[in-house]
């Protein structure tokens, strides 16, 4: 009976150190299993950081109106010798209609004069204007624009009396376009006025017919501007100009009301008849 029972309990203890050893096994494969998914959610947290980073911002979103003259001005001379229409006129209203090539038209499109299809066969682009998701002409280039603006003004009855007027006179051409229902806008001549005298927009009507800029027939008009200093608000200035600050960001095409030292605002509203 004693010699049975050793073998009974040396067979037990085999049984139980295999057992062990098979649970060792088993943990570490398991172990060896686990291991990628601790590499995992760092993987996903670089990618998700990945996607969460700031785009690169366009260049040709943040174009100003100076840089719009000089980059189209050229465009603008080449159609006042061709088709008649005064360069200063055709610079305003890129700048107004297109927000100084910042709109979604101008960027979308190259349409920089906000002109509907009408009888247009070209591409096209909708876009909200007086009513929802009107349809406007889309261009290869900003170049086909410019040309197709000086073809919209000449082939249309409508417009003829403005070829009627001094190639100079852009006052006249601004208040013409308005009566001839370019726009709905009833400040547009203003607007476009206003353009033409802060950045000088004439020299370019005078290049073209071989005048001397400096002897525009600009009206003079006394204290109508002032330079930003330190400390001033479009509040502050419309309280001292007599203003209000919306006529002030609209006599200078603001977007918004930051102001920077050095600027030069018009401050005081032009004459009714312009």
């Amino acid at each position: 009976m004693g010699r049975s029972l050793k073998v009974i309990l040396l067979i037990i203890v085999s049984f139980v150190m295999m057992n062990c050893g098979a649970k060792k096994k088993v943990i570490t494969k398991k172990s060896e299993q686990e291991k990628p998914e601790v590499i995992l959610p760092q993987i996903e947290e670089d990618q998700d950081q990945e996607q969460e980073a700031p785009p690169v911002p366009i260049k040709t979103n943040t174009q100003r109106t100076a840089d719009y003259v000089d980059n189209f001005s050229d465009f603008a001379q080449d159609e006042m010798r061709k088709y008649g229409i005064p360069a200063s006129i055709t610079l305003a209203q890129g700048i107004l209609e297109s927000g100084s090539g910042n709109g979604r038209l101008a960027i979308e499109a190259n349409n920089h004069f906000g002109i509907k299809c009408h009888d247009w066969t070209g591409a096209k682009i909708y876009h909200d204007d007086d009513a929802e998701q009107e349809c406007f002409r889309k261009y290869n280039n900003v170049k086909y624009s410019y040309r197709d603006h000086s073809l919209f003004l000449t082939s249309r009855k409508r417009y003829m009396d403005l070829f009627r007027l001094n190639k100079d006179d852009y006052r006249a051409w601004a208040k013409g376009l308005k009566k001839a229902g370019y726009a709905t806008d009833r400040k547009y001549p203003q607007k476009l006025i206003s353009l033409i005298e802060r950045y000088k927009l004439y020299k370019y009507d005078a290049e073209v017919l071989g005048k001397d800029a400096s002897k525009a027939n600009i009206p003079v008009v006394v204290n109508d501007k002032h330079t930003v200093k330190k400390g001033d608000t479009l509040y502050s200035l419309s309280r001292k100009y007599k203003i209000t600050v919306d006529e002030i960001k609209e006599l200078n095409s603001l977007e918004n009301s930051d102001l920077f030292v050095g600027q030069v605002l018009y401050v005081k509203p032009l004459p009714k008849d312009y």
